[in-house]
């Protein structure tokens, strides 16, 4: 293999990217103690030593914090969620941080600055200062119709006297949206977000020294819903966490003379129903706009309602925020009728639409309705269709409405309207009774998502996987709203199964770590005492323990997200912070299923002759499991018939995956004897697995794709077995056709078992296969997002299920690590990696780049004239070993280019 290094050009010689936790913008944290990260001087080989400086909202210049404060240089090789050297942050503290370091290019020097501040960090910041209140005019409408309430006060500044900063700290039961003279706070949407309500309320700080001006200004709130009181997941249930709206906040006003003044909500509020009629995220926003500008000659203020709802569940987001991440142009706009027009964004989406630019009359003259009804597909007709994402399940009497309509009344004058209280996926949106003609520029659809930055890019010559992988991203990022859904339609609901077999693929895309990290936190709140893990988070009281399917939480590779999100997220981001936080929540699933296991028997074990056999103790065969899930062809008719049959094959398989990767946690975290238990029970669980299901021919039991993967893919085969399984495994797809047959559960790991296994050309043509079940017939039928099912869009044009399920996008997983061949090494957070690419389906080119919390890694390689030549960028700090052409070779920091014969 030859070998040549490339020197950049330009080189960064002061440490960069300096983060706080997870985050590049660390205001109104939750950490006081926040651990810090950084990128090394490019070319560095390693760090020696850093040295880090912080001034109390100051530049990172000298002196003890408060004034400034220095921690000497401090030995260690560490550049990644370094611990906090300074005393710990108090409340509402900012902090500026710089940091320099020794490596073998020498030393240093600063890097530049980031500011870091801190939220209202304790109850008694709040107490004396606000009180929660509700609207005294929120009338009970039906769910989905209520109205958003409008609240307000004022704040009258010293005179004469500076202002240096001001902060607005903000939470509500439902959504709000503050303002202060009628100037709208910040660029955050959907507040406070969506958290298991019971134990967790965020709290959203906003910078406000530029909106207040001298005198009095009027401080005002619209509140509606949410997820607090509005209708939530696939039973459309309302009232789950409250059946008032609340809002709670305080400003506070720092001056020049060094005092304080603190406002706060209470008793002087009054509040009254706003220009927005009903706001519900699921059903939709109804605003009049005649009513937007109603003066106080109109009336209508009445006193606000006190509420004591205490300040111990409040808490802050260690996610960034939700935001308009982007508006998207139209690529058509089509009128199908008399005042009807269809928008076709061309690119399946979260948020909603925007109209703006109409002309002097604006939306039409006042009193002009407009509906927008929002979808994911056309009918043959050309109109929108919604039939196909009604919620419709055995326990329902009959599908319930798609919702995600909205609808508004012209004032006669306002030039733009969108709507901020509801979130829809769409692609598609109806418009009705606009009296002109809409254009492209005239109509956006906006993007709405947690702000997550990029972190992943994945190209190839055919253009076909490069849709599908572009399809995929776009599923993330409409999922990713605040908590990681299965889709923005029918149930937007936090699935935990969906989040764990996509995890590792979201990783390389998008910095999840801490969106991820707070969606954990209320996973385990949701968590029942005796262990089992909710197979959603946050959990709605009507999907919850006594709902009409309390039943089927904690199902195999549902409730085992508990211990493997955590192992990802140290994989990919090197946090062993969030082992720790974590471990009572693992440790408390895994003793639930080692009780479910050792505690009752399957009936059909139950059935056999004499008395269970000793391996049977670690068979998790009882209770509910959704099991594989999705397996392409099959239809549940009858699901108590469906929940009897045995899964133990699968539940067995987890329980053996969660009881090793909690061995390796617990060593991970310095626990030895946990370590050696949960892998002496990992042992025995493996040993049950390969009694119950390994034939005395060696045949797996039973012999399906999915079992066959996941026994393959979780190390339950035995050595000298896995050839024969793979081959096993690579004739039963044969046989069907060179069709996948995996489900839910184990697609995923489908194409890495096959390439790990000497079936790499099978990989690809399942990868590359344009029939049904495959993942390029959903972009050669129109997919911009990946489908729940694998006839989301049948050959007929008609549409099933979500057409935004991210799930079986994880195969983008294989195109990171296997196409392009970047993989995880021996050491967390690609400290060291792998650089492997797997070439073949007929491409001539691939690339993949991925900026790692050690900096940006590369991988790209082309075939022309029978060589291939790799291209490898390994960053600062970091160790690659790059393998292609049968030759293995150690790479460090820099540009390297290999060139082998092509196999």
């Amino acid at each position: 293999m030859e070998h040549a290094t490339v020197r950049d050009e330009e080189e960064r010689t002061a440490a960069g990217g300096l983060r706080a936790e997870h985050l590049s913008q660390p205001f109104g944290i939750g950490e006081r103690r926040p651990r810090l990260s950084w990128l090394l001087p490019a070319g560095a080989a390693g760090q020696s030593a850093y040295r880090l400086r912080a001034s109390a909202g100051g530049d990172g210049g000298d002196g003890a914090l408060g004034c400034g404060s220095d921690s000497g240089w401090i030995d260690g090789a560490d550049s990644v969620l370094v611990p906090w050297p300074f005393g710990p942050l108090g409340s509402a503290e900012r902090v500026t941080v710089r940091v320099a370091v020794r490596t073998d290019l020498g030393e240093s020097p600063w890097s530049e600055p980031l500011s870091v501040e801190t939220g209202l960090l304790s109850a008694a910041d709040w107490a004396g200062f606000a009180d929660w209140v509700s609207p005294d005019s929120d009338p009970m409408a039906p769910a989905g119709q209520r109205p958003a309430c409008s609240l307000r006060s004022f704040v009258t500044l010293r005179p004469s006297v500076p202002v240096v900063s001001a902060r607005l700290y903000a939470t509500a039961h439902g959504l709000y949206e503050v303002f202060l003279g009628g100037v709208r706070v910040g660029d955050l949407e959907l507040t406070p977000g969506f958290t298991q309500y019971d134990a967790r309320l965020q709290v959203q700080a906003y910078d406000v020294t530029g909106l207040l001006s001298s005198g009095t200004t009027e401080i005002s709130a619209l509140l509606s819903d949410g997820w607090w009181r509005g209708q939530v997941g696939a039973l459309r249930s309302a009232d789950q966490w409250g059946t008032e709206t609340a809002f709670l906040a305080q400003l506070r006003v720092r001056y020049a003379d060094g005092t304080t003044q603190v406002t706060g909500t209470g008793a002087s509020w009054e509040s009254r129903v706003s220009h927005v009629l009903a706001a519900d995220l699921i059903e939709g926003q109804r605003t009049d706009l005649r009513l937007a500008g109603r003066g106080d000659l109109d009336g209508g203020w009445r006193p606000v309602r006190v509420g004591d709802h205490g300040f111990d569940r409040l808490v802050w987001s260690p996610a960034p925020p939700v935001r308009r991440v982007a508006e998207i142009r139209p690529v058509s706009v089509s009128r199908i009728g008399a005042g009807r027009q269809v928008v076709d964004l061309g690119q399946n989406i979260n948020g909603w639409l925007r109209l703006s630019c109409l002309g002097e009359s604006g939306l039409g003259p006042a009193g002009t309705e407009i509906t927008l009804t929002h979808a994911e597909w056309l009918g043959p007709d050309g109109d929108v269709t919604a039939e196909h994402m009604r919620p419709a399940f055995p326990f329902l009497p009959h599908p319930l409405p798609a919702g995600q309509v909205d609808t508004v009344v012209s004032d006669g004058r306002s030039p733009a309207f969108e709507p901020r209280h509801t979130t829809h996926g769409f692609q598609y949106a109806r418009v009705d009774g606009y009296p002109g003609d809409l254009s492209p520029d005239s109509v956006s659809g906006v993007l709405v998502h947690t702000d997550m930055r990029r972190t992943g890019w994945f190209s190839c010559s055919d253009v076909r996987v490069n849709r599908f992988h572009d399809a995929a991203v776009w599923s993330l990022r409409d999922n990713a709203c605040d908590i990681p859904t299965d889709c923005p339609t029918r149930e937007r609901a936090g699935w935990t199964g969906d989040w764990q077999l996509f995890l590792p693929a979201a990783a390389f895309v998008y910095d999840v770590a801490g969106f991820s990290v707070k969606w954990l936190r209320d996973l385990a709140a949701d968590q029942r005492s005796d262990g089992v893990v909710a197979n959603m988070s946050p959990l709605p009281r009507s999907e919850g323990w006594k709902g009409p399917v309390g039943g089927w939480h904690g199902s195999a590779g549902w409730g085992d997200t508990a211990v493997i999100v955590p192992w990802e997220l140290y994989r990919a981001y090197g946090d062993a912070a969030i082992l720790e936080e974590q471990w009572a929540s693992m440790t408390a699933w895994l003793r639930y299923v080692e009780q479910a296991a050792a505690g009752s028997r399957h009936p059909s074990r139950v059935a056999r002759p004499g008395a269970a056999a000793p391996h049977e103790r670690y068979l998790w065969d009882t209770g509910f499991h959704f099991g594989e899930w999705k397996v392409p062809g099959e239809e549940i008719a009858d699901m108590a018939a469906y929940q009897a049959v045995d899964k133990g094959h699968v539940a067995t398989a987890y329980y053996f995956r969660s009881a090793s990767l909690l061995a390796s946690i617990a060593a991970v975290l310095g626990r030895p004897a946990d370590a050696s238990r949960y892998a002496a029970l990992a042992e025995l669980v493996r040993d049950a697995w390969q009694r119950e299901f390994i034939g005395a021919d060696g045949q797996i039991l039973p012999g399906d794709q999915p079992n066959l993967v996941r026994g393959l893919a979780f190390g339950l085969v035995p050595s000298g077995l896995r050839d024969a399984a793979a081959g096993r495994l690579a004739a039963l797809i044969r046989s069907a056709g060179t069709r996948l047959g995996t489900g839910f559960l184990s697609t995923p790991y489908l194409l890495p078992v096959l390439a790990e296994h000497g079936q790499a050309g099978l990989a690809y043509e399942l990868l590359l296969a344009d029939t049904p079940p495959s993942w390029l017939t959903m972009t050669d039928r129109g997919a911009t997002t990946v489908w729940e099912s694998w006839e989301g869009i049948d050959a007929d044009g008609v549409p099933h299920e979500s057409l935004n399920h991210y799930s079986k996008g994880a195969v983008i997983d294989f195109l990171h690590r296997y196409v392009a061949g970047i993989r995880l090494g021996d050491s967390p957070a690609y400290r060291s990696f792998v650089v492997e690419p797997v070439t073949g389906g007929g491409l001539t080119s691939a690339s993949a780049a991925h900026e790692s919390p050690y900096g940006r890694i590369e991988s790209s390689w082309a075939i022309h004239d029978g060589v291939l030549r790799l291209r490898v960028l390994v960053p600062p700090g970091t160790s690659a070993l790059v393998r292609a052409g049968g030759c293995e070779m150690a790479a460090g920091p820099g540009r390297h280019e290999f060139t082998v014969p092509a196999s």
